[in-house]
């Protein structure tokens, strides 16, 4: 049990990076640069001065409005730092501290990055995923956590087998939905297989599916969305990849003692 100076700690340094998540996530699909200029106001332009850009902090001292122009923020970037300082607590509950728990913290990140972007634009950017998977290689060079078993899979052949099965699964799912399955997404399972294991990928596919159609028929019958209708599968996916990374070996217990 870690001591609660470290939970805030880590809770801080946590809404520091969701803080820097925000800019990605803000630039990245404009094709801009994540490194200059400093943050900004995209009403203004005004840069935004450093005791207005604490975490979290700023946004409820300002009122959630820019100090330059008044204009409104957006809601998403308080919640963008406090989800991404939750996660990184959970990470450290879940999985301890050490090494390995830099990875998890960037595999968390950057699903965070691919919802939001996934949802405004319907893209999942490649400097995101071709980056994640690589990553996720060396990480499985060292460990590959697998939730279903933690004695299975283990260094650089299963993170490639995972990898493979998720580029692999969804590629096969873009060809028979001809285009109904976007490469991001495709890179992104590549991503999760890396870091988590084939059997990660299949209960994420399932998991996001799930949700994905949970959607789907909300939208039809509540919204008047057509059964054709585009809808981002990045988010469901990340959800999905989330519930695996911290449940997953949970959740098939649960089912074996179902049957």
């Amino acid at each position: 049990m870690h001591s609660l100076t470290l939970y805030a700690i880590v809770f801080i340094f946590g809404s520091i990076v969701g803080s820097f998540l925000n800019v990605c996530i803000y630039r990245i699909p404009r094709e801009k640069s994540i490194i200059m200029p400093s943050s900004y106001c995209p009403s203004c332009n005004t840069p935004v001065k450093i005791w207005d850009n604490i975490p979290i902090i700023s946004y409820i001292m300002l009122a959630g409005r820019c100090r330059a122009c008044k204009e409104n923020i957006s809601l998403r970037y308080p919640v963008v730092e406090a989800v991404n300082a939750f996660f990184y607590a959970a990470v450290l509950w879940r999985f301890g501290l050490g090494w390995h728990t830099l990875f998890y913290f960037a595999f968390v990140s950057s699903l965070i990055v691919i919802t939001f972007i996934d949802l405004d634009f319907q893209i999942i950017p490649d400097s995101i995923t071709l980056p994640g998977i690589l990553i996720g290689l060396i990480a499985g060079s060292f460990l590959l956590h697998d939730p279903f078993f933690r004695w299975a899979l283990l260094g650089f052949k299963a993170s490639i087998i995972g990898a493979v099965t998720g580029f692999g699964l969804f590629y096969l799912i873009a060809v028979l939905s001809r285009g109904g399955m976007g490469g991001g997404d495709i890179k992104m399972m590549a991503m999760v297989g890396a870091l988590m294991g084939w059997k990660s990928v299949l209960m994420t596919t399932f998991l996001g599916s799930l949700f994905g159609s949970v959607w789907g028929i909300f939208l039809m019958a509540f919204k008047g969305r057509g059964r054709k209708s585009k809808i981002p599968f990045g988010p469901f996916l990340a959800v999905g990849a989330v519930i695996t990374l911290f449940a997953a070996q949970e959740i098939f217990y649960w089912y074996l003692r179902g049957r």
